[in-house]
Formats: C-alpha cells, structure tokens, sequence
C-alpha cells in the first residue's frame, strides 16, 4: 500500500525531472525569470530530499504544471524515544530474510540445504554484450554543444524551435506542437531528450532553426563571459546559453545568443548574434 512521502524522504531522478519540469511551466508563464529559473533548475538537479525539491516550488502557482508535487506529510521517527522497537524491527527483518532464502531455493535450487546455492540463474553466463551510452553530458564545451544539437537532430529530424537554453550539464527545448498549431511543447534534455510538457503558444514565439551560431566562438565567449563582465569564477552561482529568435526586423529568420552569468554580488549578460559577434555587453548592475 502506498504512504505519503515527508520532507525527509529521499529524492529520486523521477522527482528531481518533475521539479525541473514544473519550473519550466514557471518560466514559460512568466512566474520565474531566466535567471531565477536557472538558479533553481541548479538547485533542483542536486537536490537530497523531497522536502528541498518542494521548498523550490513553494512560491509558484502550480495548479497548470504538466506534474504536480506530493503532498508531503511531517517526517516519521524511525524508532521511539526510549529506543524501543528495534528488537521487534531487527526479528521481523531477520524472519524475511530467511523466508527470501527459502523462497529463492525453492524455485532454483537443486540442493539439499537453502543455504548451499549452486544454480544462481543470474550467473549463467548469456551471451549479452554490454552497450555503453555516450550522450554528451558536459554541455559548455564544443564537443558538448555540438552533441546536444546532433541530439535535437536525431530526434526531431531538425534543430529547429522557439528557444533553447543550455546549462551546463541540462537543456530546455520549446518547440511547436506538430498536432495543434496554438500550443508549444518543452522538452527537458539529460542524456537524451525527455517526453514534452505543453505550454501555450505565445504570439511572440517564432520558430527558427536554433543551431545556426558558430558553436566554437559561442564556447569561448562562454568559457571567458565571467571575467568579461567582471565576475570572480570563485562567485559564479551560475551561467547558462539561451538561443532564441532575433528581435532585428531586417534579418527575419535569425537567432540572437545570450551569455548569463550570476553570482551573489550581481547578474551580467552578453549578447551574440549567430556569427558569435558581440551585439552588446550587461554589466552587473
């Protein structure tokens, strides 16, 4: 039967993407900044418990998110305060341990004792070849970035979208819904591209094709963007690459990319145009 978690228990993956998920929502109506949506998604892709994941979500409104959080119920003790119960926890485990033994000899033994395996079906040998998977994970590097878009390729045959922003180990994809024109589909990448979330379609939204910018140059201003804008590395709480369309009339079809970086002291970002040019620099004010 199943019991309601408390903010002790501990996070899994599947929590940590349906928190990330839910801050996506956030950003795509307007709750969170770019900037605070990046601080949070950091937060969340470390976080321990449940009760961390949902101290990020607090805030928002969340009732249109594509997942909802679990209603988190005050941390269990896990024995009394005289330290009694654990006689009767420590027989109970003992009891299934030797039933789980018995069990397990029942169905592959061919032994006269329980205890005297040797007939493990897991350790015959199955001819199975192991496949390692090599995404690319470290996003700010060129063989990174040009990973992950060789990745948007593979799965939607194009890089095209709306807006697409790459952390350093995660990205976020905005892109049409191919079965109803008025709604847009974000997608969370982590190795590999995650099933989407809907989200309205702004009537801003342009779609353009997102891997049209000279990835090297746009890594070495990456690599350079705290010093450029006079943030010590040591103070770097964050930074992250967001692609979308040109706001220029005269080059209909373009992408702009931004630089982010932020620290406790002060936010900065660095404005590119696809040839990696700088269009303009945004101190920390």
């Amino acid at each position: 039967m199943a019991t309601r978690q408390s903010a002790g228990t501990r996070a899994k993956d599947t929590d940590r993407n349906n928190t990330c998920k839910v801050l996506d929502n956030a950003l795509a109506e307007g709750q969170l900044s770019m900037t605070e949506h990046g601080e949070r998604v950091k937060a969340a892709t470390t976080a321990t418990t449940l009760g961390d994941l949902q101290a990020l979500v607090d805030d928002l409104q969340t009732e249109n998110s594509p997942v909802q959080m679990p209603n988190l119920k005050p941390q269990r003790k896990a024995f009394n305060a005289d330290g009694s119960g654990w006689g009767l926890r420590a027989a109970i485990a003992g009891v299934l341990i030797v039933l789980g033994v018995a069990i397990g000899w029942g169905l592959y033994g061919n032994t006269p004792s329980p205890l005297n395996f040797t007939s493990d079906p897991g350790a015959k040998s199955d001819g199975v070849q192991p496949m390692v998977l090599t995404p690319p994970k470290q996003l700010h590097s060129l063989g990174g970035l040009n990973g992950l878009l060789e990745q948007m390729k593979q799965r939607f045959g194009d890089t095209n979208g709306y807006r697409l922003t790459v952390y350093p180990d995660y990205a976020s994809l905005t892109r049409q819904d191919p079965n109803e024109e008025r709604r847009a589909l974000n997608y969370s990448y982590r190795g590999g591209w995650d099933d989407p979330t809907e989200t309205t379609k702004s009537d801003s939204d342009v779609e353009v094709d997102l891997g049209t910018f000279d990835t090297k140059t746009v890594v070495g201003v990456l690599r350079g963007a705290p010093e450029t804008l006079g943030i010590k590395p040591d103070d770097v709480d964050n930074i992250y690459l967001s692609v979308n369309p040109s706001g220029d009339p005269t080059t209909p079809g373009s992408i702009s990319v931004e630089v982010y970086v932020s620290s406790d002291f002060g936010s900065g970002w660095i404005e590119l145009a696809a040839d990696g040019t700088v269009k303009q620099v945004h101190y920390p004010g």
